[in-house]
């Protein structure tokens, strides 16, 4: 009985994370989270591995390395550090006052944020495809700071919506919930699945973007975040009007 309690809590779990039907209650939010979570794996995989060690998403990352560089550790770039994390609270700054004007509509809220993202990460898509395979220092800062600012956007629209788990840019409460909230923890193991999705969505982000800045050009991850921002924004579009709709009586 305690293993078909765990199925079915499980399955419930993934079905209001993934089907947006079942997530009404979440007003249709949590698969479009979960889009964004890989977009995050994609542009980090970018940006760690091509544009001097950095983080775009993953500010926790950036602030440590400035403590390694200050320690006097090679390899790093403190400038571009530097740079994520202002145009990352510059992002924060532009959804803030993207949110007070749009209100409390949270599917609006969502559309808008992503179509900031989605113009932002078009522009970088330019940038990458002018530069060509070998990014110099100037295309990598340029990138840097448009991709930190998309990300800024995306991390404090998921803050504002507070759906419960879904973050999409950072893992460390979602690995602590699965860990602590667990059987094996003596909690109830509530929500394990939607954390084990977004963790899941993250690494299928970074592994996509990877491959595609490995095997491709540094334009291709770009490419797949642009699109599948593009998914979101329409989706989301679609969902409000929706809901705006009278129901038939």
């Amino acid at each position: 009985m305690a293993t078909r309690a765990i199925g079915e809590s499980a399955w419930r779990d993934i079905t209001e994370t993934l089907w947006p039907r079942a997530a009404v209650k979440e007003d249709g939010l949590p698969p479009l989270l979960i889009v964004l979570t890989i977009v995050t794996g994609v542009v980090d995989a970018l940006a760690y591995l091509r544009l001097g060690h950095v983080f775009v998403a993953n500010m926790t990352g950036n602030v440590v390395f400035l403590g390694f560089a200050a320690a006097g550790a090679g390899g790093l770039s403190v400038p571009g550090s530097l740079l994520a994390l202002a145009f990352f609270l510059s992002g924060g700054i532009v959804a803030g006052r993207l949110a007070g004007r749009l209100g409390d509509d949270r599917r609006r809220g969502l559309r808008v944020a992503a179509a900031v993202e989605l113009a932002l990460c078009a522009v970088a898509i330019a940038v990458a495809a002018f530069a060509g395979q070998h990014l110099g220092s100037g295309s990598r800062y340029a990138l840097t700071a448009l991709l930190a600012l998309a990300m800024g956007v995306q991390n404090a629209t998921a803050r504002r919506l507070a759906v419960a788990d879904l973050t999409t840019t950072v893992l460390t409460l979602t690995l602590t919930g699965i860990a602590a909230d667990s059987w094996l923890g003596g909690g109830s193991g509530q929500r394990t699945a939607r954390r084990v999705l977004a963790v899941i969505a993250m690494l299928f982000g970074a592994i996509a973007g990877a491959l595609l800045l490995l095997h491709l050009a540094p334009v291709a991850p770009l490419v797949l975040a642009v699109s599948l921002l593009a998914i979101v924004t329409v989706a989301a579009r679609s969902r409000a009007r929706q809901h705006g709709r009278p129901r038939p009586e």
